[in-house]
C-alpha cells in the first residue's frame, strides 16, 4: 500500500482586508494580514491509480460541496499533476469542520493542504514554488502552502511576507445561518464603490509586532458591503464591540459570512453563552503560533 500524506488545514482569519484597484484581468489586487487559527479540515493525500476525492464531516452543508472537479482540493491535486508529471493519479479525503462559505479560508486551506501533501510524498519536492501553483486558485490559498502561522500578503495573495506569530489568542467565532459567495461579494463592493481611488497604506512588519498595534489597523472593506445585505452580520459586530468587554477585536473574517471576536488575554467566554445571546452558531477556537506538519506513514 502506498504512503498517505495527513495534515491539519487550518482556517485563517483576516486582520486586516483591503481590496485595491481591479486590475485589466479583472482580478482585485489585496492587501491582507491572514493569521491560522487551531479550527481546521483534516486531509489525507495517497498516491493512487485513478483520482478521488471524498468529503465528510459536520460541515458539509445540507446540499453538499458542488462537483467534485471545482472543488479546490480537487483542483490543487490536479494542478500539482500537471505542473509535476507526477503523480499520475491521487486518492484525496477531506473530513470538514471549517465552516463552507464563511470567509474562514476553507476550501483554500484543503487546497494548500493537499499541495503540502503532495509534495511531501513527491519524489522531487518543489518547496516553496509551491505558491506558483497556488496563486491561481485564489488569493488565500498561497498562504495555507507556507510555514508561518502569521503573514503579510499583497497582489492576489502571491507576494507574502512571513511575520513573527503573535501570542496565541482565544477567538469566538460566530456563525450566521447564511453563506457568502465570495463573487457576490466582490461585486456589492465594487457597486458601491463607483469609481475608486484606493489611499495608501505601507505596513511595516515591525508596525505588526503587538496584538495592540494589529487592532489599530484592523479593517475589512468587505465589512461595509457585506453588512449593508445581510444586517445580520453588521449587528453581530456591533454587539461584539458594544457589550463584551473581554472582546478587543471584532470584524467580520474574508469576505463573510463569519464575524470573530479575539478576546483580551486570560478571558474565556463559553460557547453556550455566546450561541445563547447572539442567536447564532459558534465555535470557540485560538488564533496559532504555528502551522501543523505534515505527517507522512503507511
Amino acid at each position: 500500500m502506498s504512503q498517505v500524506a495527513r495534515v491539519s488545514a487550518q482556517a485563517k482569519l483576516n486582520l486586516l482586508l483591503r481590496v485595491l484597484a481591479r486590475e485589466a484581468s479583472g482580478y482585485h489586487s489585496i492587501e491582507s494580514v491572514f493569521t491560522r487559527i487551531e479550527l481546521a479540515d483534516k486531509v489525507a493525500v495517497r498516491v493512487a491509480s485513478g483520482r478521488s476525492l471524498d468529503c465528510s464531516g459536520r460541515a458539509i452543508p445540507p446540499d453538499g460541496l458542488g462537483p467534485v472537479e471545482k472543488n479546490l482540493a480537487y483542483r490543487a491535486a490536479v494542478a500539482y499533476t500537471e505542473a509535476t508529471g507526477w503523480p499520475n493519479g491521487f486518492a484525496i479525503e477531506v473530513e470538514k469542520h471549517i465552516p463552507v462559505g464563511g470567509g474562514l479560508g476553507g476550501g483554500s486551506a484543503d487546497a494548500g493542504a493537499v499541495l503540502r501533501a503532495l509534495d511531501a510524498l513527491a519524489p522531487n519536492p518543489l518547496g516553496h514554488r509551491l505558491i506558483e501553483l497556488a496563486t491561481p486558485l485564489g488569493a488565500d490559498v498561497p498562504f495555507m502552502t507556507i510555514e508561518s502561522p502569521m503573514a503579510l500578503a499583497w497582489g492576489r495573495g502571491e507576494r507574502l511576507l512571513p511575520l513573527r506569530p503573535l501570542d496565541s489568542r482565544g477567538v469566538i467565532l460566530v456563525i450566521p445561518p447564511f453563506a457568502v459567495s465570495t463573487p457576490d461579494a466582490y461585486g456589492w463592493l465594487s457597486a458601491d464603490r463607483g469609481t475608486y481611488m484606493p489611499t495608501g497604506m505601507v505596513l511595516a512588519p515591525e508596525s505588526l509586532a503587538t496584538w495592540e498595534a494589529v487592532a489599530a489597523i484592523a479593517t475589512n472593506d468587505f465589512e461595509g458591503p457585506v453588512g449593508a445585505r445581510h444586517e445580520l452580520i453588521t449587528s453581530l459586530v456591533d454587539h461584539f464591540r458594544s457589550n463584551w468587554d473581554q472582546v478587543f477585536m471584532a470584524m467580520m473574517s474574508g469576505s463573510g459570512s463569519t464575524v470573530f471576536g479575539l478576546l483580551e488575554p486570560g478571558h474565556r467566554i463559553g460557547g453556550a453563552e455566546v450561541a445563547g445571546e447572539l442567536g447564532c452558531k459558534t465555535i470557540l477556537s485560538r488564533t496559532s503560533e504555528r502551522v501543523r506538519p505534515v505527517e507522512v506513514g503507511d
